[in-house]
Parts: structure tokens; C-alpha cells; sequence
């Protein structure tokens, strides 16, 4: 009997899913994606140019809020959840919905879906979105580079745009950012890498963008989005820890499912957490993987000119997913703020402007910073206005982006930025030395 499906996602998990276990497969009937933690990516079409020959016409991508309509519509028989840094309470409310109409619900396990590279490939993961994972690795980069190999960067899905144009794609110059139409998420994940001389590849179609790195790269990093698990079997698993979010390690889907598989866990922040929670997550990952090696690290501030923000009254520019699903209220912007004694850090939700007033009023934790969302057009021209409306003397902005060469901002500007530092023995470097070696 062929049966029907559904697969929840956010337009990435849920895509290589379907590409690696339901694609091609007469055994399923892959009715519709639904959508969720992203705007506006639902109402869109899975193209027939990925879907394969069981699909001519393509797969509808519905919103979340549909399912159970869905399910009791078409009769579906199995509902595939696939996407990441969700509560593991949520992912049985989720369950207990779908089986409540009839359909059974499955987590595919994560090594299934891990594709086998030729070459050696070192993951980059965590427990949490906001953990640090964009700059470790960077520096991962660094010490791959440094031992005379070329790391060519592979990034977790963003496909946020047109879906049959964003199969396969290489970034190696800004002039890629405009050619493949970047959102401002997408940039902030890319540009850092590019401005480093990295390789970045990125897409749907994973099978082929592993064919494609490999031919460049001697060591193949995976560079992975919230709290997913590889897409790609790493010979080096390394996984993110946020102390300010002590527990959490144990309480999402599927960051708790990295941290039982890794080799290296990072212990990220440990300059500016409690030394209380810090041991918390130390033990938690002693506990749970006991056969990780744990670095501790710190998030360092890296400010140009700090003595701008002295006495000033600061509007701070945070990175969205962190402070949205991440869940995080505040971020670089807020730490390097009150680092350099700024006069205020002016509350922006009264300036909002169009999609940003949605964004507080969905996750209403998020402080008194400004998410950078710029997933559409629209969003990235609300974020503008708000900026432009905000009453402040200096905007800051801790986003890996370069915001200003995205938006037009009419008042002084000054960049924050985290960067990976060791805090003790063993480091990084270390541990990934010997395995490389």
C-alpha cells in the first residue's frame, strides 16, 4: 500500500528529507510540505526539477497552521516532522495532533540521512541556534588552512527565494550575493566566510553540492543552521553549548541528539556566564556524552572604535534567528553596549514599522533590540524605516552582515562582531590538529 505524506518543515531539513528518503520511492505519496519558523516561505511550489519523476507537477508547501485540515483532506497516513530547534514538549504536541487524525508521526533518524563524503568532513552544530557556531567556523577554517588543506565550507539549507534557482549554489565574491538574490539571513551566514577567502556552498540538492565541494576541498566543513544534525557523516563532530541557556542541551529537538553524538563540545561564552551554569552544562555533557572532549571558549567582543558608544544613546541591531526561534533576548550588541558605557539602549518597538511590529508581537522575550530580519524585500524596506524612525545618536549592529551595505541608515554605524577565543586547555586547535593529522 503506498502511503500518504505530509512534511512539516522550515525550507531546509524537511527538503533534504524528502531528497534522500521519500524521492523516487513508490512506497509514499508525498501529498505537501508545510511550513513554519520562516515568513513567507510557505505558498510556494517544491519544483518537478527537484520532486522527481513521482511528481510532475511539483509538491505544494502549505503553512503549519493547516496540517490537521490537511491530514483529514487527503487521509494522510504518515506525518515526517523535519525541522530543527523546536521544544521536545512541542514536537509531541505536534505528535499528539497528527496521530489525533489518524496519522502516525516519525523523527527520521539523523545518521540515515547523512550523506557519505569522499573527503574528511568536520561538522559545526549545536544545541541551540545563537550558540556560536558562524564563528567557530570561521576559525575552524583557520586552522584547517593552517595545517596547509583547503577548507571549502558547506552551509545548512537557506532557500528562502525561488526554489528551482537555488538547486546548487558557490559563493567566492559580493558579486554572488546579488546574482543569487541573498536575503539579508542568508548574507549573514555567507559574507564572513567570502570576506575570509572561504569557498561557501549552499542550496537544496545536497547530493550535488557535496559532488561539487569535494572537488575544491581537502577537508569539507559543514556548517550547520539552528540546532540541526549534519547533513553530511562527519569524521569530526563538533558541538556548540550556550551556558546562558544552561539545560537547554536537554530540552530541544535536535540539539540533544547532537550533543550525545559529538566528539568535541564546545562550551561556548564562558566569559560572560555564570560560572554556576557553565558547571551545569559541563555535567550535562559528562552525563550524556561522556566520550566528548570539552573546550571551553569565549565569545570576544570585537569592536573598531569603542569609544563611539561612551555616553551615546544606541539603537542595537541584533541577529534575527538568535533572538527569534533562538530565543535569546539579546545578543553581541546589548553586551558590547553596556561593555562601553552607553548613556541608553533605546527601546526600538515603538518605532516599528510594518513586519517587525508581527516579529515582537510573535516573540514577545525579545528585548530592546531590533532583529535583523530581511527574508523578503519587504521586510529588509521595514527594518529601514524603523532604523530611520528609531531616535538615537548610533546605530549598532551585531550582525555578521555588514548591514550598511544592505540598507540605507542615515545615522553613524558601528559594527560588533563575536569571534571564537580559547579559555584554557585543551583548544580547538588541538584537538582538531590530532584528528586531521
Amino acid at each position: 500500500m503506498i502511503e500518504k505524506v505530509i512534511i512539516m518543515g522550515a525550507a531546509g531539513r524537511d527538503f533534504h528529507n524528502f531528497n534522500v528518503y521519500f524521492k523516487d520511492n513508490n512506497r509514499y505519496n508525498v501529498i505537501a510540505f508545510t511550513a513554519a519558523q520562516i515568513p513567507d516561505i510557505a505558498g510556494r511550489l517544491y519544483p518537478p526539477e527537484l520532486a522527481g519523476k513521482l511528481y510532475p507537477e511539483g509538491i505544494p508547501i502549505h503553512p503549519e497552521a493547516e496540517l490537521a485540515e490537511l491530514i483529514r483532506k487527503h487521509e494522510v497516513d504518515l506525518v515526517a516532522f523535519s525541522y530543527s530547534d523546536v521544544p521536545h514538549v512541542e514536537v509531541m504536541h505536534k505528535a499528539s495532533l497528527a496521530m489525533a487524525e489518524g496519522a502516525d508521526f516519525i523523527l527520521i533518524g539523523a545518521p540515515y540521512t547523512m550523506l557519505k563524503s569522499k573527503k574528511q568532513v568536520v561538522a559545526v552544530c549545536a544545541v541551540r541556534t545563537g550558540c556560536g557556531k558562524s564563528q567557530t567556523t570561521r576559525r575552524v577554517c583557520e586552522i584547517v588552512k593552517g595545517l596547509g588543506k583547503k577548507a571549502v565550507v558547506v552551509r545548512h539549507p537557506m532557500p528562502y527565494g525561488d526554489l528551482k534557482d537555488q538547486i546548487l549554489q558557490r559563493y567566492s565574491t559580493y558579486e554572488d550575493f546579488e546574482k543569487h538574490q541573498c536575503t539579508i539571513e542568508e548574507r549573514e551566514e555567507y559574507e564572513p566566510l567570502v570576506e575570509q577567502g572561504i569557498v561557501v556552498y549552499a542550496g537544496i540538492d545536497y547530493g550535488q553540492i557535496l559532488k561539487a565541494a569535494e572537488k575544491e576541498a581537502d577537508v569539507v566543513i559543514w556548517d550547520g543552521g539552528n540546532n540541526d544534525t549534519p547533513f553530511y557523516k562527519p569524521d569530526l563532530h563538533i558541538v556548540l553549548f550556550d551556558p546562558h541557556r544552561a539545560g537547554h542541551e536537554l530540552l530541544y529537538f535536535p540539539g540533544e541528539t547532537n550533543m550525545i553524538m559529538a566528539d568535541i563540545a564546545i562550551i561556548n561564552k564562558v566569559d560572560s556566564a555564570p560560572a554556576q551554569k557553565v558547571w551545569q552544562v559541563r555535567k550535562n555533557i559528562e552525563k550524556y556524552a561522556p566520550k566528548a572532549k570539552i573546550v571551553l571558549a569565549e565569545s570576544s567582543l570585537v569592536v573598531k572604535n569603542p569609544e563611539m558608544i561612551q555616553g551615546k544613546r544606541v539603537l542595537v541591531i541584533e541577529d534575527g534567528p538568535t533572538l527569534t526561534h533562538g530565543e535569546m533576548p539579546f545578543g553581541a550588541g546589548v553586551v558590547a553596549a553596556e561593555s562601553f558605557k552607553a548613556a541608553e539602549i533605546i527601546d526600538p518597538r515603538p518605532f516599528a514599522q510594518g513586519s517587525l511590529k508581527e516579529t515582537y508581537s510573535v516573540y514577545p522575550h525579545i528585548g530592546n533590540v531590533i532583529p535583523a530580519m530581511g527574508y523578503t524585500p519587504e521586510q529588509i524596506n521595514d527594518l529601514e524605516k524603523t532604523i530611520d524612525k528609531a531616535d538615537c545618536d548610533l546605530v549598532m549592529f551585531a550582525t555578521p552582515i555588514h548591514l550598511p551595505l544592505v540598507l540605507k541608515i542615515k545615522k553613524p554605524t558601528l559594527r560588533v562582531r563575536y569571534e571564537y577565543q580559547d579559555h584554557g586547555n585543551p583548544t580547538l586547535e588541538e584537538l582538531i590538529t590530532a584528528h586531521l593529522k
